[in-house]
């Protein structure tokens, strides 16, 4: 080959490689939340995790007070009671030290349209609140609002409100960010609604005297436009570009997106053939960006029809029933989604938080005595592939593998003890990368 030619050609090589780079620059190393609640703006308070705590051990307590019974709540009389027992728990733990990973202060659907001046009142109150929580130390690790949407006529009212609550909420923290904040933006369908919010949370950075980018935000994906748009092509992607470096996430909208394609209320569901097909045009479409998924909600709640203290037998058997039911429809939903790779989902009421724990919690207890045997095998032989059983490991399966700990050891399913037994050290699980855990075993 021509030495010049060539030359001309891994030039280009070299360029088109390194911008391949910086349109993906692979995974967050980030940590992700394993749920995200969402409550309208007008209930929200800086005392919500601990009421969330107590009311979730409370239908914990009243609705599956053992492993054995939380375990037959989902599989009957197959369940597997030792594994249950543990589950059970470490999700009483979880209930009781971390029940709340992030709340979504909303001021979309969970609040509704209201005055201009009570939604005014709200946006100021509710940022005293979050100010409060965070001085006090309560607040749960990642927080943020949910304003209206930026198409018409809503966007006036959204850019309201999110300057009213954060220059609020700066001027009660001195200027301090919250950890985990993030502003969410519902039914997003043009690029333009991403740059348009990204120059905002500019303009309040500069008016409150914050460092230019700290403001952060995510995008809901609710309309078959934000799937395809227009022209056949799958605008995701052009939404985070526009968001000039701002976005860190995206989150389905289950029931919004299932009624866009003409799907009737009897069939609006987490598990709807459609809602697959949009969420793994997600995943394809944002893959490699560093933006973390997430799905949407189960929408019946674990509530039964009788109130009060001094029930019927009958009546408190009728509450089990519906509750139990309730439940079973969200462990299968997050089941599903987890299978699917989307690890962070929504809730909405205290009565859902034991179950999403349980799922979680459920689905990485059942997969680790076989994660932990092909981890182990496939870095005692430091990369090299590995037959074990009748599943072949190589080196494009080790991050996978390092991420079920990841992910586990992150929402309380495993315990530290249980990531070594793999053969990784928690020196090496702490850089959350396997080929950074290889290049440390070289040296």
């Amino acid at each position: 080959m021509d030495i010049h030619e060539l030359k001309k050609i891994n030039d280009e090589l070299k360029a088109a490689n390194q911008r391949f780079q910086r349109a993906y620059p692979g995974e967050t190393l980030r940590r992700q939340p394993i749920h995200a609640i969402y409550g309208g703006a007008q209930i929200f308070s800086s005392g919500l995790v601990k009421k969330f705590s107590e009311a979730s051990l409370h239908a914990l307590r009243e609705y599956a007070p053992d492993g054995k019974a939380l375990g037959r709540v989902f599989h009957g009389d197959a369940a597997d009671e030792a594994l249950w027992m543990r589950v059970h728990e470490r999700v009483v733990h979880k209930l009781k030290t971390l029940p709340v990973e992030d709340f979504r202060i909303d001021f979309e659907d969970g609040y509704g349209n209201r005055p201009d001046a009570e939604e005014d009142g709200h946006a100021e109150s509710v940022a005293k609140e979050v100010a409060k929580g965070f001085s006090e130390g309560v607040l749960p690790p990642f927080i943020g609002i949910r304003i209206k949407a930026f198409s018409d006529p809503c966007y006036p009212r959204a850019q309201r409100t999110l300057d009213l609550f954060l220059t609020t909420l700066f001027k009660e923290t001195e200027g301090k960010v919250p950890d985990g904040f993030v502003v969410t933006l519902p039914k997003v369908t043009l690029p333009e609604q991403t740059r348009a919010l990204a120059r905002c949370l500019g303009l309040i950075e500069k008016k409150v005297g914050l460092a230019h980018g700290i403001l952060k935000f995510e995008f809901m994906v609710e309309t078959t436009q934000a799937i395809l748009n227009e022209q056949g092509i799958s605008p995701l992607k052009s939404f985070v570009e526009a968001g000039e470096g701002r976005c860190v996430g995206a989150h389905f909208g289950t029931y919004d997106y299932t009624a866009g394609c003409n799907i009737t209320a009897m069939y609006q569901a987490m598990e709807h053939p459609a809602c697959d097909f949009a969420k793994q045009m997600m995943k394809v479409a944002l893959a490699g960006t560093g933006i973390l998924l997430s799905d949407g909600a189960t929408n019946v709640m674990p509530v039964g029809p009788h109130k009060g203290e001094n029930l019927t037998a009958a009546q408190r058997k009728e509450n089990e029933v519906v509750v139990h039911r309730a439940w079973r429809l969200s462990y299968s939903n997050i089941r599903h989604s987890l299978a699917d790779g989307f690890y962070q989902g929504w809730d909405l009421h205290p009565a859902q938080l034991p179950v999403r724990f349980a799922a979680a919690y459920s689905f990485f207890l059942e997969g680790l005595v076989p994660t932990t045997d092909r981890l182990k095998a496939f870095m005692g032989k430091a990369a090299q592939a590995t037959l074990l059983g009748d599943v072949f490991d190589d080196a494009a399966t080790g991050q996978g593998l390092l991420n079920f700990f990841l992910r586990g050891l992150a929402c309380g399913a495993l315990t530290e003890a249980e990531a070594k037994a793999s053969g990784v050290t928690l020196e090496e699980l702490h850089t959350r990368s396997f080929l950074a855990i290889l290049e440390m075993r070289k040296k």
